[in-house]
C-alpha cells in the first residue's frame, strides 16, 4: 500500500494546526475598529483632563503669589509703632507712647545731672532711657502676649475641627473660641467675629487679625482658610493637619529650650559677674573703685569691658536662639 497520500495528508493537517496555533498566540496585528474607537476616546479624555488641569494650576499659582504678597505686607505693617502697641494689648496711641518715652528720658537726664554726672554721659543715659527703655518694655509685652496666644492656638483649632465635623458652621465655632478660650485668644477671636458680623469677609478679618498677632501659626491658619474659601475642600481635615503641625512645632520649641538651658544659664552667670563684682567692690572699697569712674583710663576700660561683654552675650544669644 502506498503511504504517500497518507503522509501528505498528515503534513497538511500538521501545517494547518501550527498556523492556527501561531495566529491564536500572536493575535491579529491589525486593530479592529472597536479598539481604534476606544483608544481615540481615551486620548480625547486625557486631552480634556489636561486642558482642565492647566487653568486650575494657574489659579493655584496666582493664589499662592497673592498670599505671599499679603504676607510680606502684613510683616511690614506689623513693624510699625502703632502695630506693636496693638500687639502688646495696650490702649495707647503712638503720640501718647512718644510723650511717655520723652518724659522717661528727661527724668533720667535730670537724675543724672543731679548726681553730678558729666553732661555728655548724662545726655547718653537720657537718650538711652527715653528711646531704648520704653521700646524694650513694649517688646517684652509683645513677646509675652504672642507667646500666650501661640500656646492656646492649637486648642482653638481643635475646637473648630470638632465643630465642623459635628455640623456647626465656621462662625459658630469662632464664637465658641471667643467665649471659652483664655485671653488674649478669646479677645482676638471676638474681634474677628465682630468684623465678620459687620459685613467684612473672612480674608479681611483674618488680615486685620494678623496685623495684631503677627505669628507664623496664625499665618498658616489664614492661608488654610483663604485657600478653602476660594478652592473648596475638606476644611476639617485641613485644620486637623494644621493642628498636628502646630503641636509638633511647639514640641520642637520646648525641646530646643531644654537643650539650650545650660547655655542660657552660662550666659546669664557670665554676664552678671562683672556688674556684681563692681557693686561688691564699690560697697567694700569705694575709694578703690571710684578710680574706674573718674580717671579717663578707667572709663575707657569700663567702656571696652561693656562692649566686649555685650558682644559675647549677643553671640551666645544668637547661638541658642532658633526660629521654628
Amino acid at each position: 500500500m502506498d503511504s504517500t497520500p497518507l503522509v501528505l495528508l498528515v503534513s497538511i493537517l500538521a501545517f494547518t494546526m501550527v498556523g492556527a496555533l501561531g495566529l491564536a498566540l500572536a493575535g491579529n496585528s491589525k486593530p479592529s475598529s472597536r479598539i481604534i474607537k476606544r483608544a481615540s476616546a481615551m486620548a480625547a479624555a486625557t486631552a480634556r483632563a489636561r486642558a482642565g488641569t492647566a487653568p486650575v494650576k494657574g489659579r493655584r499659582r496666582q493664589m499662592l503669589k497673592t498670599l505671599r504678597g499679603q504676607t510680606k505686607a502684613q510683616v511690614k505693617a506689623a513693624q510699625s509703632l502703632e502695630a506693636q502697641i496693638q500687639q502688646a494689648g495696650l490702649k495707647l496711641t503712638p503720640n501718647t507712647f512718644i510723650i511717655i518715652s520723652a518724659a522717661v528720658g528727661l527724668g533720667i537726664l535730670l537724675l543724672a545731672l543731679s548726681l553730678k554726672v558729666k553732661l555728655v554721659l548724662a545726655l547718653g543715659l537720657g537718650f538711652a532711657a527715653g528711646f531704648g527703655l520704653p521700646r524694650w518694655v513694649l517688646g517684652n509685652l509683645v513677646k509675652r502676649r504672642l507667646k500666650q496666644f501661640t500656646e492656646a492656638f492649637p486648642d482653638a483649632i481643635d475646637i473648630i475641627v470638632r465643630g465642623i465635623r459635628s455640623g456647626l458652621p465656621l462662625n459658630d465655632c469662632l464664637k465658641i473660641i471667643g467665649q471659652e478660650c483664655p485671653e488674649p485668644l478669646a479677645g482676638e477671636f471676638r474681634r474677628l467675629v465682630e468684623t465678620m458680623t459687620l459685613g467684612g469677609t473672612v480674608e479681611m478679618a483674618l488680615a486685620q487679625m494678623s496685623e495684631r498677632i503677627p505669628t507664623q501659626e496664625l499665618r498658616f491658619f489664614t492661608v488654610v482658610l483663604s485657600i478653602q474659601q476660594k478652592a473648596g475642600g475638606n476644611l476639617g481635615e485641613a485644620l486637623g493637619n494644621l493642628s498636628s503641625v502646630l503641636r509638633a512645632r511647639k514640641l520642637m520649641r520646648e525641646k530646643i529650650k531644654a537643650l539650650s538651658s545650660e547655655a542660657t544659664a552660662s550666659a546669664f552667670i557670665i554676664g552678671s559677674m562683672p556688674p556684681a563684682v563692681i557693686i561688691l567692690i564699690s560697697v567694700t572699697s569705694p575709694a578703690y573703685m571710684s578710680l574706674m569712674f573718674t580717671v579717663p583710663k578707667g572709663q575707657l576700660m569700663l567702656l571696652g569691658g561693656l562692649i566686649w561683654m555685650s558682644l559675647g552675650i549677643f553671640v551666645m544669644r544668637r547661638m541658642i536662639n532658633f526660629q521654628i
